[in-house]
């Protein structure tokens, strides 16, 4: 039944990894328009080691700490981002970068607030260490201020995650619709077999949104219970799904070959009620929407459901290793960083792995020793009424 769907998706459409690639690649080149040609430059130098995304977030951060120079900075001033020179960055010191960092933690701009906690701030200065460093080596400026700031520090939150019940209570509500108000309900008889096919697949396997959404119909592979999916930094990858996933999925495929999609989005396995690929955005609501009532006093989110979904694993398999290259972890120190509060429990299970000596049978002095005062006051008692009796 499925090959006969397969067959049906004659257009196929560019992977979503490619469209997403070749938007961002769009942005990019509009952000370094409004920039010198040497940023031009050595964004094209830090092309191979650097995903689309990556380069698009430090333009973005670029483009800001240019426009803060030219309106703030006194040397700047009456200077446009496209005025800016190298030898003027050579000036530069360290100050002047803490200065722009201090300021992005809450400004103005077009009349909206902004406010940028401590990793976005981190964020911006990776970009700055990376671009500084960059012309530096190539001896474009003579001194680097950026790698003479210290990295923000990162206060560690605690990790939440939904527990075994609470995640029951989520799918419960995804095919029922308990909780939700009567608007909400019109929309989730239409979409709720999506949903829970959706939800299943993240929380049995623990991709990320970004990678869920990309996903299309030809990805699966029900012969060995696998999805190909594209990680971060481009790199293909395969997730193993549950069987309750895979009965999730094969439900909705039935009703997604229903289904006329819009042009351009004929392969996209999850598709959005205007017949499109859904979108991160879509899914962070839809997730929203069921918590709210099934986990009120938790803020989930997609990526709660991956949490979830790594702390079961680990604590089903106690292999932090396996954990991280099915999280698609590049660095297992970065997986058990966010695990580290459950080996306490690991610990606490394994108390009496280690025997220090060999175990002695329970005699009945160890038994008579074990009892506690309030037995042996009982039959102290019951001795001396049986006494009296036999008196």
């Amino acid at each position: 039944m499925l090959d006969m769907f397969y067959k049906e998706v004659t257009s196929m459409a560019k992977a979503y990894s490619k469209q997403m690639d070749e938007n961002n690649i769009l942005l990019l080149r509009e952000i370094l328009s409004e920039l010198p040609q040497y940023v031009t430059i050595t964004f094209r130098g830090i092309e191979n080691t650097t995903s689309t995304r990556t380069r698009l977030g430090y333009a973005r951060d670029i483009k800001i700490f240019y426009e803060f120079l030219c309106e703030h900075n006194p040397y700047f001033n009456g200077k446009t981002p496209k005025d800016i020179k190298t030898d003027d960055l050579s000036r530069l010191e360290a100050e002047d970068i803490e200065e722009f960092l201090d300021a992005m933690r809450l400004y103005e701009k077009n009349g909206r607030t902004y406010t940028n906690g401590e990793q976005a701030l981190k964020r911006k200065l990776s970009a700055l260490r990376v671009f500084f460093a960059y012309l530096y080596k190539n001896n474009r400026i003579d001194s680097n201020a950026a790698e003479k700031v210290d990295m923000p520090k990162i206060h560690e939150k605690k990790i939440i995650r939904m527990e075994p019940n609470e995640v029951a209570d989520f799918l419960d509500n995804v095919e029922y619709g308990d909780g939700l108000t009567e608007r909400q309900k019109k929309y989730h008889e239409k979409n709720k077999v999506r949903d829970l096919a959706l939800l299943s697949l993240m929380l049995s396997t623990g991709m990320r949104v970004s990678e869920c959404v990309g996903i299309d119909i030809h990805d699966i592979d029900f012969d060995n219970m696998r999805i190909k999916i594209i990680r971060k930094g481009g790199k293909e990858a395969f997730v193993y799904f549950s069987d309750e996933a895979c009965e999730a999925l094969i439900k909705y495929l039935e009703e997604r070959k229903k289904l006329v999609p819009e042009s351009g989005h004929e392969n996209a396995l999850f598709l959005s009620s205007q017949l499109k690929r859904i979108s991160v955005r879509s899914v962070e609501n839809i997730v929203k929407k069921y918590s709210l009532t099934s986990v009120p006093l938790k803020h989930i989110t997609p990526h709660k459901l991956r949490s979830t979904f790594g702390t079961e694993l680990y604590r089903a398999t106690d292999d932090i290793y396996l954990v991280a290259d099915v999280l698609g972890h590049s660095d297992v120190n970065t997986t058990r960083k966010h695990y580290a509060d459950m080996d306490e429990d690991r610990k606490r299970r394994f108390r009496n792995e280690v025997q220090l000596r060999e175990k002695r049978p329970v005699v009945n002095e160890d038994l008579d020793r074990a009892r506690t005062p309030q037995n042996v006051q009982s039959e102290t008692n019951q001795e001396k009424i049986d006494h009296k009796k036999q008196e």
